[in-house]
This record gives structure tokens, sequence and C-alpha cells, in this order.
């Protein structure tokens, strides 16, 4: 099995404005065994083609600059190299998230391009697995339970390949705990 841990970066706005319509801009993911070492990682950007300039606030949060977007390819294509890397069609995985706002929005942005999401299905929420098992109330976010797990976080907050690396430290700490059973 492989599982790929994964977090995405999408267009915001302070106050999310009813307006707008948020976009993938990044899709950071690490690919682990099933002895929850890393194989592989993806990393890119995604040009986004309803709202083509990043808000401030995006850029401030994200560190993601319009330069990073505009040099990058659309969605669609992102999102072949994306499933050719993951396997679909060929390997088993499972998709790994803090939350479910990611796969909602890959979700959402696979529909604005009239793409499959079937191979979006085998997806777990690592968040709420983490509460229940920590019994929680409310599951702190990704950056806290890095900390609570005794490690650092590395690489920036609110970056996908960073949020998805630090994740993945998670995941495999406790990798016999997660339930796979979607």
């Amino acid at each position: 099995m492989n599982y790929i841990v994964f977090d995405i970066e999408a267009t915001c706005w302070q106050g999310n404005p009813p307006d707008k319509v948020s976009e993938t801009i990044e899709i950071g993911a690490f690919l682990l065994d099933d002895y929850g070492h890393v194989k592989d990682k993806f990393s890119k950007f995604i040009k986004p083609v309803i709202s083509h300039s990043l808000s401030a606030f995006c850029t401030e949060l994200t560190t993601i600059t319009q330069q990073m977007v505009d040099r990058a390819a659309k969605f669609p294509d992102v999102i072949e190299d994306f499933q050719d890397w993951i396997g679909v069609g060929y390997e088993d995985y499972i998709l790994c998230s803090w939350g479910a706002y990611d796969k909602k929005q890959l979700t959402a942005d696979c529909r604005q391009h009239r793409m499959d999401t079937d191979w979006l299905d085998p997806h777990i929420n690592l968040k709420e697995q983490y509460r229940k098992m920590r019994r929680m109330s409310i599951a702190p976010g990704l950056k806290k339970v890095v900390e609570m797990e005794g490690y650092d976080f590395d690489g920036t907050h609110h970056r996908g390949i960073s949020d998805a690396y630090n994740l993945a430290k998670i995941f495999a700490r406790h990798l016999g705990d997660w339930d796979f059973n979607w």
C-alpha cells in the first residue's frame, strides 16, 4: 500500500468574500510505504484560472508569490502528473490529509475542470482520527500537533510541501493507529 500524505494551498482572501472561488495553487505530497518510510515527494504550483491574481492576504499567509503561480502549469496538467505519481489505476494507495478541506478543494477543482473525482475516494482525514485517538473535543492545527508530538515544525507553515512533510512525521509515528476503513 502507498500512503500519500498531502497538503494543498488554495487562493484565499481575508474574510472569505462570497464572490470569490478558491482554486488550488500548490500540492505538496510524500509517498510513504507500509513501514512509514518516505519513498518519494511531489511538489508543484498551479496557475489559477478564475482569480488570476493572488490576494496580498494569500501571499502573506502562504508565501506563494504571483510569479510562482504565473510560471506554473494549469490544474488539469498538474493533477494528471499527480495522479501518475500516485499510481492511480495501477497502485494501491490511500490519500491522507489533515482535515477534510484538501479533498474537498481538489474535488471542487476537478469538477470545475470537468475531471474525474473517483481517484480521491481512498482518503482518510487524519485530523479527525487524531482527535479521536487523543480523546480531544477539538483537534488542534497541524503546527500545534507537530509540537505536541515533540517535533520541530520544519519549513514554512501554510506551504503545501512543508505541511505535508510535517504531517508525514505524525502519520509515520502513528502508522499502526490509523483506521484505513473509509
